[in-house]
């Protein structure tokens, strides 16, 4: 859905417009003066705007430069009774992105809309193509023989078409952010933007400017606006990874957003708008969290609308597998060479070892292995000395201590189980022995 302006000091232009635009389920927003345009900018992300080029005694033009600084993606129309071509001119020269003469048809209208709105998708799918490439990941299959997996994806399917939001919970390096993408991948938000913040690398003033954004001279370093990433976002999706770590002086400004899509800027007082769907993630017990007042109830329960536990990578052979596969292929592409696949032992070694680091950890193993390679196959050899010198199956009686026993037996029914709780009644353990249990192993 697009958000259009309309600024024009005629009222038969305004609703003629509004109508038009609104019968065919755009937002709508129309002022008629250039402070008052500039004011709705202020406070919510436009994707077109259409400027009459004489507000009274204001040209319009001079509201072009001010409606893209405050909006990024924003095409601005001009439209005008008094055409020439040198008022098109100026106006293209101004940053105008198209420019129509008054009377307009309804056909002229859909035409511009039309090729304006395709444009700031294309350069939206750029944007974030290129951020993509910046992260160089391979892909990640979300195919799996585990029931456990299973189930996380087909929900994050299911509620992806929502704009409910999503806590994903699970081990740290289970691929919660490739999840994460891949429900705004799945959604009418596809074409809008997708933003991550890492709420653990950034202090708690860099992480709110990085967040809401911060005016000039706010703070000291900031040399310049900073608009944010829930107005880089807008209409799109944000991922908050490690949400655990949020500070709790943030928490209630955040809270204030997740519940009425307000906030302001760092330094300013103007209240904004943003429409922009949020995905958080954590690797951390947050009901332990909200017990030690490290983190606040009333958040958790806003986080927690839609909850989606990924399993551990530990006794999922068949998925180690796979995604060691895919892997395989990428790195090799990437490093110009060819290479055939596994060894047998090779393969033995990563489906039977326990994987603490999970999916993270089996890219770095596979990527260090390709970096190492000189034959057609990878081969126990190139893999690290903890795989293949843990990585066998567990059975009992075996010459093992009782915690490698208890660390694997964890490990395979947290990746059988749907919650904690089913898991810590498998076990015979309450969830709390299960947690201190699954931070000792590091699950």
């Amino acid at each position: 859905m697009l958000n259009v302006l309309i600024v024009d000091d005629e009222i038969n232009i305004r609703k003629t417009l509004s109508v038009f635009m609104e019968s065919r389920g755009y937002s709508v927003k129309a002022v008629s003066s250039s402070r008052d345009a500039f004011a709705e900018a202020e406070l919510r992300v436009f994707d077109l705007a259409f400027v009459d080029l004489r507000l009274g005694t204001e040209n319009g033009l001079d509201l072009v430069q001010s409606l893209q600084d405050a909006c990024p993606w924003i095409k601005v129309v001009v439209i005008t009774a008094y055409a020439s071509i040198d008022t098109a001119v100026e106006a293209m020269k101004r940053g105008a992105a198209d420019y129509i003469p008054k009377p307009f048809t309804p056909d002229q209208l859909e035409l511009v809309i039309k090729r304006l709105s395709a444009v700031c998708g294309m350069e939206q799918r750029i944007a974030s193509l290129q951020e993509d490439l910046s992260r160089m990941h391979p892909e990640v299959t979300f195919n799996s023989r585990y029931p456990a997996m299973q189930r996380a994806v087909e929900l994050a399917r299911k509620v992806a078409s929502s704009e409910a939001v999503v806590l994903l919970r699970g081990p740290s390096g289970t691929g919660k952010t490739v999840l994460a993408r891949a429900i705004h991948n799945w959604s009418r938000r596809a074409e809008k933007p997708f933003g991550v913040i890492s709420c653990p690398s950034l202090s708690q003033e860099l992480l709110e400017s990085e967040l809401f954004g911060h005016v000039k001279g706010s703070f000291t370093g900031a040399v310049r606006d900073n608009p944010g990433r829930v107005s880089s976002c807008e209409g799109g999706s944000l991922f908050l990874d490690e949400i655990g770590d949020l500070p709790l002086a943030i928490q209630p400004k955040f809270l204030r957003f997740l519940q009425d899509r307000e906030y302001e800027r760092i330094g300013d007082y103007q209240t904004r708008k943003a429409d922009v769907r949020i995905i958080a993630a954590t690797n951390m017990d947050l009901e332990t969290a909200v017990r030690d007042g490290r983190f606040r109830e009333d958040l958790l329960y806003r986080l927690n609308v839609i909850q989606i536990d990924l399993p551990p990578l530990a006794g999922r052979p068949d998925d180690v597998e796979q995604l060691a596969g895919n892997m395989l292929k990428f790195f090799a592409s990437q490093n110009h060479k060819n290479l055939d696949g596994f060894m047998e032992s090779a393969l033995l070694a990563l489906r039977t070892y326990s994987w603490p680091g999970n999916v993270r950890e089996l890219r770095n193993v596979v990527e260090r292995a390709v970096i190492l390679s000189k034959a057609d196959r990878i081969g126990v050899e190139l893999l690290p000395e903890q795989i293949f010198s843990k990585a066998h199956p567990v059975r009992i009686g075996d010459p093992l201590t009782l915690d490698v026993i208890e660390e694997n037996h964890i490990r395979r029914i947290l990746a059988s189980s749907k919650s904690l709780q089913e898991a810590a009644d498998l076990l015979g353990i309450d969830q709390a022995t299960l947690w201190r249990k699954r931070k000792q192993y590091r699950i």
